[in-house]
C-alpha cells in the first residue's frame, strides 16, 4: 500500500451530500503515521445550518454546469488539489439529459484542475451506483423495456444497451489516463444524513413516519410482498467514504471499479419493524390481501403537514418536497427481484469494511435528529 503524505489535498464535489458529509468526516481523522488530509468541500449552494464547518478548510459554493463559473472558483486551488472525490450529480426525468450535464459538470472541473501547469492532480475517486446493473430505472421513457443483470451484481458484468451517465462519467476520467489514476465506486442504496442528497431513502422515510405518528396514521409499509419478504442491500456511507479513501492511497485499487455495500442484506420486514421501534410508531403487519394504496399520492398533499412538524420541533427549515424522493422510493420497493451486490472482488483487493445495516439505520436517524432535520 502507497502511503499519501500530509500533503494530500482532496477536493470534495457534493461535500453536503450523505457521501461527501462522510468523506470530510473521514478525511479530517487522524490517521497514523499521516496527518488528516487538507479538505476542500464544494456545492451548488452555500452551506447549510447543520453542517460542521470544521470539516472543512474551506468551503466552495459554485455552479459546476457553468465553465466560467467553475474557472472563477476552482482555479485558486487547481495547484493544490491532489484529489477530487466527485459524488455530484444532478439528476432530470431523460438519461439522455443526465448524461450531457452529469458529463459537462465532471469535465468542467477536471479540465480546470488540470489546465493549471502547476496541477498536482493525481487520483479521480467517482461515485456512481447500482442503475450500472439495471440501467437507467427512473426514466419513465424506459419503464417496462429494461433488461438488467441477474444478481447479485458483479463489477465485471458488462454494459447494458442503454443511455446511462454513469457510463459516460467512467469514460470520462478513463480518458484522463496515463496521467491521473481513479477508482470508481458503485454503491447500494445509500444511508446517511444530510438534507441535500437527490436520492435519500432513509429521510424519506423519516419524513413519512413522522407524518403518519403527527397525523395518527397507521405507518403502512407502502411496497410489494416481494420486497416485504425478498432481500435488498445497502451502502453506509461510512462505508463508502473508508473505501474511496482506500482505493485513494491503495496502488492496487487504481484503474478498478468495485461495488460498495455494508456486506449483509435484510428484509425490507425486518428494516420496517426496526424503523418502528426507532420512530415509535405501531408495526402493522404486510396485508397479504389488501389493496395498494396510494401512498404517494398521500404524501405529495401533506407538504403542510411537515411545514407544521418543522415549526413545531425547531427544525432545520426544509420543504418536504426537496428532501423527499417519493416516486425513487415507490420504484425500490417495488422491485421484481433481489436488489443485492456481491463484494468480493473489493475484498479480494483488500477492503473490508462493513456495516451492520439495522444498526447504523438506527444510527443514522440519532445523527438526522441531532442535526436537527427530523423530530
Amino acid at each position: 500500500m502507497a502511503q499519501e503524505s500530509s500533503s494530500s489535498v482532496a477536493l470534495i464535489v457534493g461535500v453536503t451530500g450523505m457521501a461527501g458529509l462522510s468523506l470530510a468526516e473521514a478525511l479530517k481523522k487522524p490517521r497514523p503515521p499521516n496527518s488528516p488530509w487538507k479538505v476542500y468541500g464544494a456545492a451548488r449552494r452555500p452551506m447549510p445550518g447543520w453542517f460542521d464547518s470544521s470539516l472543512v478548510n474551506h468551503y466552495i459554493p459554485f455552479d459546476a454546469l457553468d465553465l466560467q463559473n467553475t474557472i472563477q472558483n476552482i482555479s485558486p486551488i487547481s495547484h493544490e488539489v491532489t484529489h477530487v472525490f466527485w459524488v455530484a450529480l444532478q439528476v432530470h426525468e431523460s438519461e439522455q439529459i443526465n448524461v450531457s450535464i452529469n458529463s459537462t459538470m465532471l469535465n468542467n472541473v477536471l479540465s480546470v484542475l488540470k489546465s493549471d501547469t502547476l496541477s498536482r492532480l493525481r487520483h479521480i475517486s467517482l461515485q456512481t451506483g447500482t442503475k450500472h446493473y439495471m440501467g437507467p430505472i427512473f426514466d419513465p421513457s424506459l419503464a417496462g423495456q429494461l433488461v438488467r443483470h441477474e444478481p447479485p451484481f458483479q463489477e465485471d458484468s458488462p454494459r447494458l444497451p442503454y443511455p446511462n451517465f454513469y457510463y459516460a462519467l467512467e469514460d470520462l476520467v478513463a480518458s484522463y489516463s496515463p496521467a491521473l489514476t481513479y477508482s470508481v465506486h458503485r454503491s447500494s442504496i445509500i444511508i446517511g444524513a444530510s438534507s441535500r442528497s437527490v436520492y435519500n431513502l432513509l429521510l424519506t422515510l423519516a419524513v413519512y413516519a413522522n407524518i403518519c405518528k403527527h397525523q395518527g396514521l397507521p405507518f403502512k409499509y407502502p411496497g410489494s410482498r416481494y420486497t416485504w419478504e425478498h432481500f435488498c442491500d445497502m451502502s453506509d456511507a461510512r462505508v463508502l467514504a473508508e473505501q474511496q479513501i482506500w482505493a485513494a492511497v491503495t496502488d492496487k485499487a487504481k484503474n478498478q471499479a468495485f461495488n460498495c455495500t455494508n456486506g449483509d442484506v435484510f428484509t425490507w420486514k425486518s428494516l420496517w419493524m426496526e424503523l418502528c421501534k426507532v420512530f415509535e410508531v405501531e408495526f402493522v403487519p404486510f396485508d397479504h390481501e389488501r389493496e395498494e394504496f396510494d401512498w404517494v399520492g398521500m404524501m405529495k398533499r401533506r407538504g403542510q403537514v411537515w411545514d407544521e412538524i418543522v415549526e413545531r420541533h425547531g427544525l432545520y427549515r426544509t420543504k418536504m418536497e426537496e428532501i423527499t424522493c417519493l416516486d425513487a422510493l415507490n420504484v425500490v420497493l417495488h422491485f421484481e427481484f433481489q436488489h443485492v451486490c456481491s463484494m468480493n472482488k473489493s475484498r479480494e483487493f483488500g477492503f473490508h469494511g462493513f456495516a451492520d445495516t439495522l444498526k447504523s439505520m438506527r444510527m443514522w436517524v440519532g445523527k438526522l435528529r441531532d442535526m436537527k432535520i427530523i423530530p
